[in-house]
């Protein structure tokens, strides 16, 4: 296959690229800005599909792995910023790529999208601008690629790893909290997490396969103190977390919610309704087998060759 991968420069778009070369296909890296590696600099954002149709000429398939994450907080009403970050280049790029003839097509979303679907009454999408995104962008990104170009959406919780300078977005902050001193704190629940090789395995396989299915990714279910101390050990500053009691844990999102109201911005996970969300656990039924603390500590790793 010929593939255009949009994000490419990223974590989990540079593991894509590489699984898809490894598999004996080309890639087509596209990325906002010029860096080695990137065959095409666009910002996705802005690219309308006259921008798109060149570059997916003889392309049988293309991968979005771009867009607004979770800890964006835009101006007040936030789901028109996370609109336009994550349905907008969608919509555009598979219109595009139906134009263009592809015949497969993968969107990494967010395992968000996968509670919204098994859980309505959790009514995901109605309390957090950022979910609701994720599922226009896998609604409106299919009706736009039409019957003919099946779209497959890699649901992705937590990630671990690294590809080359890359490590996950969340993960600066964190690392540098667990190599502290600082007491480990942790609410009650948990999550799914993964590696991202295992990301870059689905989508290639999805694409191999011409999938247009939701494609949970998971390697395990953690509880937060877990993750937490796994990856202070795995930053060599093993200790104890802490469990916070729900209460605490609410509070603390209320006063958050408070001070994004008087800053005129709004969160994409809206606080006061975040504590029901993450006081669950967040399990998904695992689709791989990599162990987790390797990648943790590649994370730890990449962060700290940052600086």
């Amino acid at each position: 296959m010929k593939v255009l991968v949009v994000g490419a420069s990223g974590l989990l778009g540079r593991r894509i690229v590489t699984r898809l070369r490894a598999g004996g296909h080309t890639a087509v890296a596209v990325a906002r800005t010029p860096r080695d590696g990137v065959d095409h600099a666009v910002d996705a954002t802005t690219a309308d599909v006259e921008t798109w149709l060149p570059l997916l000429a003889g392309c049988d398939g293309v991968v979005f792995a771009a867009g607004a994450d979770d800890r964006e907080v835009p101006a007040r009403p936030a789901y028109s910023a996370f609109h336009a970050g994550n349905v907008v280049p969608v919509v555009t790029l598979l219109t595009a790529a139906r134009q263009a003839g592809a015949t497969r097509a993968v969107v990494l979303g967010s395992y968000f999208t996968h509670f919204n679907r098994e859980h309505p009454e959790w009514d995901l999408a109605g309390a957090h601008p950022y979910i609701r995104s994720r599922v226009a962008q896998a609604a409106e990104g299919r009706t736009a690629a039409g019957p003919g170009l099946p779209v497959a959406v890699v649901e992705v919780p937590f990630v671990f790893g690294r590809a080359g300078d890359r490590f996950p977005a969340w993960a600066e902050g964190l690392v540098g909290w667990v190599s502290s001193k600082s007491p480990l704190l942790a609410p009650t629940g948990g999550t799914a997490v993964t590696t991202a090789e295992t990301v870059a395995d689905i989508a290639v396989d999805a694409l191999e396969a011409a999938s247009g299915a939701d494609l949970p990714a998971a390697d395990g279910n953690l509880t937060w103190a877990e993750m937490i101390g796994g990856l202070a050990a795995a930053a060599g500053n093993p200790r104890p977390v802490k469990v916070l009691p729900s209460a605490v844990f609410r509070l603390a999102l209320r006063l958050t919610a408070l001070r994004y109201r008087f800053s005129g911005k709004e969160p994409g996970l809206h606080p006061t309704r975040l504590a029901d969300l993450l006081l669950r656990h967040l399990h998904l039924t695992g689709t791989g087998t990599r162990p987790i603390d390797p990648a943790m500590v590649e994370t730890v790793e990449a962060v700290r060759e940052k600086g």
